[in-house]
């Protein structure tokens, strides 16, 4: 018996008015209500799951703490979504200003990205799938992407590529080991 194979064409791409129908109806989705971990949209609308370690939560919940030490004039938030070229994506601690705030309060998902967004690898996460979210998140507004390693090393890129140092004047204090 011969079998038939079938191509199928590629799904094409959500205009970012689809994507945010879709986003604003996943909120309210019970059968997403209790799924652990971040829930993404890619620009194809497929719902990608990250199950986030222990370490992870370590390491997020240190950065969002020193973030609204050394910043408190803005405002930080852990996982929340952004509009990207690339789908929406929940980068895991961001800082927006008090001016990026007033134009855009709790919109969800936030029509463009707030001046520093922060990824922190899961187990689950792979260095290529980072290295897509950081350019995603500058072409959508931040300033500085910053990606923190299960390690505790922190890489930081703006639209120039990486840098030593961020620009928001800031320093992260010793990540826990």
């Amino acid at each position: 018996m011969n079998a038939t194979v079938v191509e199928q064409e590629p799904a094409p791409r959500l205009s970012r008015a689809e994507l945010r129908i879709r986003w604003q109806r996943m909120l309210y989705d019970p059968m997403l209500a209790d799924v652990p971990g971040k829930v993404e949209l890619t620009e194809k609308g497929t719902i990608e799951l990250s199950p986030a370690s222990t370490r992870h939560g370590i390491l997020q919940a240190f950065v969002a703490a020193e973030l609204r030490r050394l910043l408190p004039h803005g405002t930080t938030i852990t996982e929340c979504a952004i509009e990207t070229d690339i789908g929406v994506r929940v980068p895991d601690v961001l800082w927006a200003s008090p001016a990026f705030m007033d134009r855009h309060g709790t919109a969800s998902p936030l029509p463009g990205a707030p001046e520093l967004c922060i990824e922190v690898l899961s187990p689950s996460n792979t260095e290529p799938e980072m290295q897509q979210k950081m350019p995603a998140y500058l072409a959508a507004g931040a300033v500085e992407v910053w990606l923190v390693k299960e390690d505790g090393t922190l890489e930081m890129r703006n639209a120039r590529g990486r840098i030593d140092a961020s620009a928001l004047g800031i320093e992260l204090g010793a990540l826990p080991r």
